[in-house]
């Protein structure tokens, strides 16, 4: 199995578990105290229309996927006050991503197997130019989140108490729901659209039942989503399996038995 690490492909692809891994534990944490799921699914599914639309013009998908992800983080932002409207908006983005996507995908000359790699994920296809745009939106989700750690709190957990304390609510919101669209966009080779919402949820959801504070539970997310990456990885590669299905059902694994502890503590 050594042999394998020498593999530029491999390298690449453990490269971007590192990069993917602090994101994720870090926005999902945030995605599951907040309890952000479903917005999170919704963004996912429409960057699947910026895919299909620059694998069409040949362009790359990473930056499509990208486009679409920000426009619907932005629109969910505009339109989250009005609960009938910010329901339909989710469903609205979902399906409409989506259905764009396949259509170009089916207009798309050729049969396009890249494409359905980000449906279901395909790490090992990550290129260096993808590493280093993941790269620099790793370094743009870290920042910001250190950088407005308070006002992100604040705004996760009680929104109206932060709204009496003059913190800029629908701007925080906006910055964080836009770090969640860029966090999408660095796992969706990784792991896939399909299986993207259980990789940013369930590292999270096992950490909260053991950490007490936010910070040891961003750690701790970070810590299971790396090692359940890597050996996600690892584990498709001596068992031919691909490697996002059994990356999140590792993530799943973790939090069965976090649950099972749990219930005999």
């Amino acid at each position: 199995m050594i042999e394998i690490l020498s593999y530029q492909f491999f390298q690449n692809a453990l490269l971007m578990t590192i990069l993917a891994s602090v994101a994720s534990g870090i926005i999902g944490t945030y995605i599951v105290v907040k309890r952000m799921s479903m917005i999170t699914g919704s963004i996912s599914h429409t960057a699947f229309g910026g895919l299909g639309i620059s694998y069409f013009v040949g362009a790359n998908p990473i930056l499509g996927a990208l486009i679409f992800s920000l426009m619907a983080s932005l629109g969910i932002s505009l339109i989250r006050k009005n609960g009938e409207r910010f329901d339909v908006m989710l469903s609205f983005s979902w399906a409409t991503g989506m259905a764009i996507g396949l259509i170009f995908m089916f207009m798309t000359p050729g049969y396009a197997t890249d494409l359905f790699s980000y449906l279901f994920g395909n790490i090992i296809l990550v290129s260096t130019s993808d590493l280093i745009l993941i790269a620099v939106l790793d370094v743009v989700v870290v920042l910001t989140t250190v950088l407005m750690f308070n006002s992100i709190m604040s705004v996760t957990f009680d929104e109206e108490y932060a709204q009496i304390r003059n913190v800029p609510v629908s701007m925080v919101y906006t910055v964080l729901i836009s770090l969640i669209a860029l966090t999408i966009v660095m796992l969706i080779q990784a792991v896939g659209i399909v299986l993207l919402i259980a990789i940013l949820t369930m590292p999270a959801a096992t950490s909260r039942i053991f950490c007490r504070t936010i910070k040891k539970m961003m750690i701790s997310a970070t810590m299971i989503t790396l090692f359940a990456m890597t050996s996600g990885l690892f584990l498709s590669y001596l068992t031919n399996l691909p490697a996002g299905p059994v990356i999140v059902l590792i993530t799943s694994l973790f939090y069965i038995i976090g649950l099972t502890l749990d219930k005999i503590r």
